[in-house]
């Protein structure tokens, strides 16, 4: 039986997780990279934002790097516009949430130390807006999958 390949690659985690046109890209998961580092690529249409509500992250921070287009990231109430080369480092606790408000696709690398979330967070909050067939997502779903990997989802804007 061959040993199993141990040398460095390229993109190991490559794997792409999408819903409504927003895409996740998976390059380096937690397993990689011994729990040190995640890296995805967040691809999101023109006219789209977080399909899933305003959240922070309880025990890791997120990089993120502008590739393409425009995000506009709102955290802890602020609002910033992303762009090609731009960097935004969202620390641990900090309420945050993207839109792509502009006429172009946007895409960003970002970045999670440590790699306490991965493609499973992606794949079963992407199967339940999958499920509302274009209607809202279950709202108890949604916020069950967040606390269970780590994200404390906002209280809902007041209307």
């Amino acid at each position: 039986m061959p040993a199993p390949d141990t040398g460095p690659r390229i993109n190991p985690a490559e794997e792409i997780i999408a819903t409504k046109g927003l895409a996740i890209r998976f390059l380096l998961t937690g397993e990689s990279s011994n729990g040190s580092v995640a890296t995805f690529e967040l691809m999101v249409p023109c006219s789209e934002g977080l399909p899933a509500p305003a959240h922070s992250h309880d025990h890791y921070e997120e990089t993120i790097y502008g590739l393409e287009g425009v995000l506009r990231w709102t955290v802890d109430g602020a609002t910033v516009e992303l762009g090609p080369g731009d960097v935004l480092c969202i620390p641990r606790g900090a309420v945050h949430r993207f839109d792509n408000k502009g006429n172009v696709d946007a895409k960003a690398l970002c970045v999670i130390t440590p790699a306490a979330i991965g493609p499973d967070y992606f794949r079963e909050t992407f199967a339940v807006i999958n499920e509302a067939a274009g209607g809202p997502p279950d709202r108890a779903r949604m916020l069950e999958i967040m606390r269970r990997h780590g994200l404390t989802p906002a209280a809902p804007p007041k209307t």
